[in-house]
């Protein structure tokens, strides 16, 4: 990685100086000849006539309804900046979910605010950093100038795309801190943003915001469906791309598998929407193994738990559990068939009109009355439920929403998600799973070290819901048939 050249830069790593590189004062170990070259001879590469970005229009409607909540303050959603990974190199920027859901820009740095506008709402503006200055060197000097990190949109361009009016977000704070009136903002993105409304924010206002801003997310619009829908076939080709190296993760490890999906992600798609789990064997009684650097063995069952993020960074969250050799054995296959059982009574729990608590409610049942009837706990059933005890195996909630985040809507209230009622275009996950650890005692051998999950992205629809992800089998048959036509 190229090492730029900055005033910072110690005085024993500068070039030598000569009599006029001491006379540049802007730029110390610069000469007066190369800023002058540096500022002129470049090319008009301003974009015209720009199209609006797909999703321009929803956020407009998003927008305006947000106006509505919070009518008469000044609302302040940034972006985010860029975070060390070390020294001085940076993670990769994902912008935070509530500016990119309320813009559908995604850049470093960017802010919206939405300024009072009397009985007309708010008047909405995203505050960017407009191109590198040549003037100044900046766009060559500085480590996030363009010749360093790539072209940015001047502000008139985002405008036409985001359909915004944009302005110079390095002029935002200094007004931020003289205006007056109550103001909102979401916090925990923009340290610099956040001191400018230290004396104007309050946390109860500030967690309104964050609450109604989550909450807004559970029921998409038709492009949020569609997106999802994409991010949920780039997963399903994602997850044959793993089957069909099983043998080179055999020879490796499990970060081979994490890299093949890896690449999925990132050919179609931004990124993985969160850390790939790729548990092998007894890893797959690690509920969030992101580690990913076990042996994968044939006998062995994979856990594969993993979802693609589209550009317009909307993720898919889907799991299968594989038998690596390509065939289940008896006891696998045992425990593979009841967790199957149980999501099939989850998934037609979801509809309109039920509560979100339902098809969790309906999986367990199921999963209580496996274990009693093998013998692991003293019935009757609804006793096994009463006192929770089914969950030494079943660890966790059968799903949550899903969206711009894997755990979507996380902020809403108790009665709007958990104690809420599902209603069409509400998008989440079923899946049930059961792990018996390596070390557990309490059941046979034969079951110490299988994990098994099952994991689908459901749609609720108005007369029931449609499985995005049902381009995968689940049921251990036709996965072993599907792995069969896979390996060839």
């Amino acid at each position: 990685m190229a090492d730029e050249l900055t005033p910072e830069t110690p005085e024993e790593e500068q070039p030598k100086k000569t009599h006029k590189q001491r006379k540049n004062g802007l730029y110390p170990g610069v000469s007066d000849e190369l800023a002058a070259s540096m500022r002129t001879g470049w090319a008009d590469t301003e974009l015209r006539g720009l199209e609006p970005i797909p999703q321009a229009a929803h956020t407009a409607a998003r927008r305006a309804a947000l106006s509505a909540r919070f009518p008469g303050d000044r609302l302040v959603i940034a972006a985010g900046r860029l975070k060390t990974r070390s020294n001085d190199t940076e993670y990769p920027f994902r912008a935070s979910t509530e500016y990119a859901y309320l813009t559908g820009d995604q850049t470093e740095n960017g802010v919206l605010v939405l300024e009072p506008a009397g009985k007309s709402g708010h008047t909405a503006t995203v505050y960017l950093l407009p191109r590198s200055d040549r003037e100044n060197g900046e766009f060559w000097l500085s480590g996030q100038g363009e010749l360093w990190v790539g072209r940015r949109h001047s502000l008139t361009e985002a405008e036409q795309l985001l359909g915004v009016p944009a302005k110079d977000v390095r002029e935002l704070a200094e007004a931020l801190a003289e205006a007056e009136g109550p103001v909102r903002t979401v916090r925990g993105h923009d340290a610099l943003i956040e001191a400018a409304l230290t004396d104007k924010v309050t946390k109860e206002r500030d967690e309104e915001l964050r609450v109604y801003l989550s909450e807004a997310r559970a029921v998409k619009d038709d492009f949020e469906i569609g997106e999802m829908q994409k991010a949920v076939d780039s997963t399903v080709r994602g997850f044959e791309d793993v089957v069909k190296v099983l043998d080179k993760a055999e020879a490796t490890s499990e970060r081979y598998i994490e890299g093949t999906f890896f690449l999925r992600a990132r050919v179609e798609g931004n990124d993985v929407g969160y850390g790939s789990i790729c548990a092998a064997g007894p890893h797959a009684c690690t509920l969030h193994w992101v580690r990913n650097d076990g042996d994968v063995r044939s006998g062995d069952l994979l856990l594969l738990d993993a979802g693609v993020e589209t550009h317009s960074l909307y993720t898919a969250d889907v799991t299968r559990t594989l038998p690596v050799n390509g065939t289940y054995t008896d006891i696998q296959r045992k425990i593979y068939d009841a967790v199957y059982e149980s999501q099939e009574a989850g998934i037609a729990a979801v509809k309109p009109g039920a509560k979100f608590r339902d098809f969790h409610d309906a999986s367990q049942h199921v999963l209580a009355e496996k274990l009693v009837e093998w013998g692991l706990l003293e019935g009757p059933v609804e006793r096994v439920l009463e006192l929770g005890l089914q969950r030494r195996w079943t660890l966790h909630g059968t799903g949550h929403m899903l969206g711009m985040d894997v755990h979507d809507c996380a902020a809403a209230r108790t009665e709007a998600y958990v104690d809420g009622t599902l209603e069409p275009g509400v998008c989440l996950t079923v899946e049930p799973g059961l792990y018996f650890q390596a070390d557990d005692l309490t059941v046979p051998e034969e079951y110490r070290g299988i994990g098994v999950r099952i994991e689908d992205d459901i749609l609720v629809t108005e007369d029931g819901n449609r499985n995005l992800s049902a381009g995968l089998p689940r049921a251990s048959v036709e996965v072993e048939a599907w792995m069969a036509r896979l390996k060839g």
